[in-house]
């Protein structure tokens, strides 16, 4: 077997290649590649693997140059500047470290909360200046003071823990979050406005999803007690920050401390230039130590990838060896699109999820099955979450998270997998197999029976088995210029319960969504998309 050879496109950590050479890999260290899209594109034909930070894009116009890469290894968390459906497409794993700079972020937030209760970066420019205003800079104490944790997660939880080592007071707001969690943090679980309304210091620690987006809305702000600080060190776009301007010009909001903003590089933005305002360039991660530790890290998986075929950490496939690939990738399919089913129906807090695996998957490795539903529910809420990290985050937020193997399945498949999402509203649950094509199909919604094959852009409608249904919602359809690709229904009794699971040609509009809801027959619509 030929020496496999990775290259190094950003400014690594040279340890990283030093791991390289000891493990026998052949390595190539040209940090000027990332800078380069179109010298890159040249040269990464000649390599199986791309080690990468920040600053080198792995755009589909690069991989289409890949045509012996089989993994990208991201040293850090964040793998926006990695194209991964091109990857997985060309059969690329992507691999990053998600746990590697856990302190050196929150680390960070904690250096910025001080910097803006003692207007540090102010007095020192003031004094660098000549001038001596020891009486205009007049700070606050953090002790006693009510810290707001939004996002209670790996980082969050770190952050806590430093601001009680400080004697404050720390409230924190997280759907996952569980009471004994919480209890065992030391913190109080609260609601987001009771957060907004008693925090003194308020520290954003969650990704950036669609329910996250702007979660410090203008209205939000408005619901914070006066004289409050704010503090964004996890993610660009979670704080509107036009309206915290406005809040901070009013005086309502009195200091704010970013190291993350909507578009980076930001050489511009509303909040440049207020005084009580304490800027960053995205230094969360950037420590000698969080740097050594995630470059030695990814040097490591991607040569125990290249050289024994073992997956770790990997953001496009579970962590399963090479052996078992081929006979589990069907049925990681099937787990992972169960549970974003499941998780794009829930709105509430997810409690706990239960996999039910019967026939011969119940015989199989599991634990990828595992990872991956656990990962396709969570991450309509947390969308930097991997089949690796999934189980981590799980357990972090008090999800607990059960299989059950019954190897004599007492039904007409071969195999059988059931996902169901334990919330605080209610269960849900959906089931489905592999058939012999190798493609995954949901054979199972609320007990009842429909198979349908997953579609990028679905339509799941549960509504009353009542004469005129299909007709006007195909009409709808029809109306709104939506192409139906397949169609797919089920019932519990004649006029009971019904289900209908239509794959579309395109996304679904929140207009066509709504008259859908508002036929006769229907309970509920939901657009879903794999």
């Amino acid at each position: 077997m030929p020496q496999p050879r990775v290259l190094i496109s950003d400014a690594l950590s040279k340890a990283a290649v030093q791991i390289f050479k000891e493990r026998g890999v052949e390595v190539d260290f040209k940090p000027e590649l990332g800078k380069d899209k179109d010298k890159l594109a040249a040269a990464i034909g000649d390599y199986d693997g791309l080690a990468i930070r920040s600053a080198t894009k792995v755009t589909a116009k690069i991989l289409e140059n890949a045509k012996n890469l089989r993994v990208i290894g991201r040293a850090g968390i964040g793998v926006d500047n990695v194209d991964i459906p091109a990857a997985t497409a060309k059969g690329v794993i992507v691999m990053n470290t998600p746990f590697g700079n856990s302190i050196t972020t929150a680390e960070h937030a904690i250096a910025m909360m001080f910097a803006l209760a003692r207007q540090i970066p102010q007095a020192d420019a003031s004094t660098q200046a000549g001038k001596w205003e020891k009486n205009r800079f007049m700070g606050v104490e953090l002790t006693g003071k009510t810290l707001g944790v939004i996002g209670c997660g790996n980082i969050g939880s770190i952050v806590a823990a430093r601001g009680i080592g400080l004697h404050m007071k720390v409230i924190a707001f997280d759907p996952f979050l569980s009471p004994e969690r919480a209890l065992e943090l030391g913190v109080e679980k609260v609601e987001l406005d009771d957060l907004l309304r008693r925090a003194d210091v308020i520290t954003l620690h969650t990704p950036l999803t669609e329910r996250t987006k702007n979660i410090l809305s203008a209205e939000n702000i408005a619901k914070t007690r006066r004289g409050v600080r704010i503090v964004n060190c996890a993610r660009g776009g979670l704080v509107d920050e036009a309206a915290l301007r406005h809040a901070l010009d009013e005086g309502h909001v009195a200091g704010a401390a970013f190291d993350v903003f909507t578009a980076e590089p930001a050489t511009e933005n509303p909040l440049f230039g207020h005084p009580n305002v304490v800027c960053t360039p995205h230094l969360g991660a950037a420590t000698t130590e969080a740097q050594e530790n995630v470059a030695l890290q990814i040097a490591e998986q991607m040569s125990d990838y290249l050289l024994q075929g073992a997956i770790q950490n990997a953001v496009n496939f579970p962590s399963i060896t090479a052996e078992e690939a081929p006979r589990l990738r069907p049925f990681v399919a099937l787990a992972e699109r169960l549970g974003s089913f499941l998780g794009q129906l829930t709105e509430a807090p997810i409690k706990g999820l239960r996999i039910e695996y019967e026939g011969a998957v119940a015989q199989m490795n599991t634990r990828a099955l595992t990872s991956a539903a656990v990962t396709g529910a969570l991450r309509p809420f947390l969308q930097d979450i991997n089949m690796v990290s999934a189980p981590v985050v799980a357990r972090e937020r008090g999800i607990v998270v059960e299989e059950v193997k019954r190897e004599n399945a007492a039904r007409d498949y071969e195999s059988f997998v059931r996902v169901t999402v334990e919330a605080e509203d209610m269960p849900r649950h959906a089931g489905g197999t592999v058939f012999q094509d190798g493609k995954p199909r949901v054979t199972e919604i609320r007990h009842i029976a429909v198979e349908a094959e997953f579609a990028p852009n679905m339509i799941y409608v549960r509504n009353a088995d009542k004469p005129g249904f299909i007709g006007a919602f195909g009409s709808l359809l029809g109306q709104a210029g939506v192409n139906i690709a397949t169609f797919s229904l089920g019932r519990d009794k004649p006029g009971g319960d019904a289900i209908c699971f239509v794959a579309v040609d395109e996304p679904v509009s929140p207009e066509l969504l709504q008259a859908i809801e508002a036929i006769p027959q229907v309970k509920r619509a939901r657009a879903v998309r794999f």
